[in-house]
């Protein structure tokens, strides 16, 4: 089989790495990709917003399958143009990628199908969005309505905090992303993410993790697109999962199915775990970053049948098999982030990766024979262990050995899971 993977991040090096070792394998593509995937694929010079030049690609190189590894482009209706092309396809359609694109659209599906949530109302003006704040008062969650790259969610502790939160969103800090805003209620429990695949009509469990947003340790500072994760995620005990499924995947595949827009792909639900049970605080439609690399050093199974019969309706005929060892990753990144930071800064030494622990690209390129660092988060550190503690100090020694003077990281990654482990 002959696939063609959009994306360029970590969650996507992740995929390659996966996907490069199934037997089904003929070929693998990668656009835009990064030196990282280069090791699994081909990179292809792609600009994956010219729907056009991608399907043209595909056909002319006779690809049977694209997998979609980002979230902007599934918005934008990718895989509904490929589709139509007749080129299998693993993601949702523009429609269904509303689950991400629009928090009002999920927060409205919740009230329609009695998902347990967050009560919630949308605003499209700063006045009656701070009114509703006063009314209710703090703790409260101020959310940009859409794609923000993970920074457009505020936890206000207070009002005041609150009201700045609404302003930033009105006054374009977030750009279109802001010109809805969602104000719901705050959760209070622990937080968990929950993955699993749909193709429609069928739902498969994958794996839980939990992942580390703030920036700074103890969970102190902005928010981000996430500074480590580690799965399982103890809190997600067999009995959550199980509620999970039968109180949230299932009627959300149901409801969508219902309204026209039937979802295909891969469900990540963001979970509070209160003194009620599951409650959902956000859809996701792909694979988290950096939850992701931790879910690929578990997975077992051949991941590419996995996402062939997600796109084709067959996945009633798949299991997943998850190792029993657990993962954790240590995102490094550039300092400064999440506000500015230098581009192009080198790389000097990347450790070579074991049967235990890899370091995956997310933020690289080379330049001038030199690799540097492009983004905010720009490497994962990967590694498995028998305990979360065990795949930390993994982790962490291997992280040691990366030569980035202009990198960072946090160094209490998986804290939560070490601290359970520690009380036993």
């Amino acid at each position: 089989m002959k696939v063609l993977l959009i994306g360029s991040g970590g969650r996507e090096h992740a995929l390659a790495w996966k996907i490069a070792q199934s037997p089904l394998l003929t070929k693998l593509f990668a656009a835009p990709g990064n030196p990282g995937i280069a090791e699994h694929a081909t990179l292809v010079s792609l600009d994956v917003e010219d729907h056009g030049a991608v399907i043209d690609f595909a056909k002319e190189n006779a690809i049977d399958f694209v997998v979609v590894g980002p979230e902007a482009p599934l918005v934008a209706g990718l895989a509904d143009d490929l589709r139509d092309a007749g080129i299998a396809t693993f993601g949702p359609s523009r429609a269904a990628a509303q689950l991400e694109g629009s928090k009002g659209f999920t927060k409205d599906l919740c009230a329609r199908y009695d998902i347990p949530t967050g009560a919630y109302q949308r605003f499209r003006a700063a006045e009656p969005a701070k009114a509703y704040v006063r009314e209710q008062g703090a703790p409260i969650v101020i959310k940009a309505d859409g794609l923000a790259a993970g920074k457009g969610v505020t936890v206000a502790m207070t009002q005041d905090e609150a009201i700045a939160a609404i302003d930033d969103c009105f006054d374009g800090a977030f750009g279109s992303a802001g010109a809805e805003v969602v104000v719901e209620a705050f959760l209070d429990g622990e937080e968990a993410s929950f993955f699993c695949l749909c193709d429609g009509k069928t739902a498969l469990a994958l794996a839980t993790a939990q992942d580390h947003k703030r920036v700074g340790d103890g969970d102190t500072g902005p928010n981000t697109g996430g500074m480590g994760a580690y799965s399982p995620a103890p809190v997600m005990t067999p009995e959550m999962v199980e509620r999970t499924m039968r109180e949230i995947i299932g009627p959300t595949m149901r409801g969508m199915a219902q309204d026209g827009h039937a979802f295909s792909g891969v469900f990540f639900a963001g979970l509070m775990i209160t003194r009620k049970g599951p409650e959902l605080i956000e859809y996701n439609v792909r694979f988290g970053d950096p939850e992701c690399q931790v879910l690929m050093m578990r997975l077992k199974s051949d991941l590419l049948p996995m996402l062939y019969a997600t796109a084709t309706g067959t996945l009633d005929q798949i299991k997943a098999e998850w190792s029993d060892d657990a993962a954790l990753t240590v995102v490094l990144a550039s300092k400064g982030y999440p506000a500015g930071y230098d581009k192009n800064t080198p790389i000097d030494h990347i450790p070579e990766a074991s049967d235990e622990a890899k370091v995956f690209h997310a933020g690289t390129a080379i330049k001038d024979g030199q690799l540097v660092a492009t983004g905010g988060r720009v490497l994962n550190v990967t590694a498995i262990g028998k305990t979360v503690s065990e795949a930390q100090s993994r982790a962490y020694a291997l992280a040691s050995n990366v030569q980035w003077e202009n990198g960072f990281n946090r160094s209490d990654i998986g804290w939560q899971a070490v601290a359970r482990e520690k009380g036993k």
